[in-house]
């Protein structure tokens, strides 16, 4: 029996989301289960990390700032003027509240699923690469190896698809959230 109720979590999720980014939110949770069995993660907190990553993505930039400075989570300047940067942190609000997560591990997959973090646990590892491959992403370049990556090095995947970020941001003038350039740093040098 799971500890989640995810047709629940489903059915709100559905009701919340855009049809778009249901689907997408619905490619993630798979991704993150096949990826949680392969690397020995427990699959139904991945599937609920995955389900609940983007659970704020129809929040407004002022009710995301709004939601943080209450739950007293830190908004730097760079999240005030991209709020969209925000909708991770206010996700685990979110998921904690409305969805009722308790696990910490799944509210920090959330939390950190946009830039990663230095220190992952495996579970954040999962959620921040399941985000970036689910199948149907398609835009992304290298998708077919970073695909085949994270089944087998999901350490190297999560450096390979910050290098990208990064590259991807800086050659779109894009602001970057130092927690993407830290988390690529960290994954860096235990690389090499």
């Amino acid at each position: 029996m799971s500890d989640y109720n995810f047709p629940k979590i489903r059915h709100k999720l559905e009701d919340a989301l855009s049809e778009k980014r249901y689907e997408h939110t619905l490619g993630v949770a798979v991704t993150a289960r096949m990826l949680a069995r392969i690397h020995g993660v427990d699959d139904e907190a991945a599937y609920a990390a995955g389900l609940l990553h983007d659970c704020a993505k129809n929040l407004s930039a002022k009710e995301r700032i709004h939601m943080c400075n209450k739950a007293g989570v830190e908004v730097t300047q760079l999240e005030i003027d991209n709020p969209e940067l925000l909708h991770a942190k206010a996700g685990a609000i979110l998921a904690a509240k409305e969805y009722d997560i308790k696990d910490q591990d799944i509210l920090n997959a959330i939390s950190s699923h946009t830039t990663g973090r230095p220190g992952m646990s495996e579970l954040e590892k999962i959620v921040f690469v399941a985000d970036y491959i689910e199948p149907g992403r398609d835009e992304r370049p290298g998708l077919k190896e970073l695909r085949a990556e994270a089944f087998r090095d999901l350490d190297g995947c999560v450096l390979h698809i910050l290098d990208t970020t990064l590259k991807y941001l800086g050659d779109t003038a894009k602001a970057i959230d130092p927690a993407t350039r830290e988390t690529y740093d960290y994954y860096n040098g235990i690389a090499h």
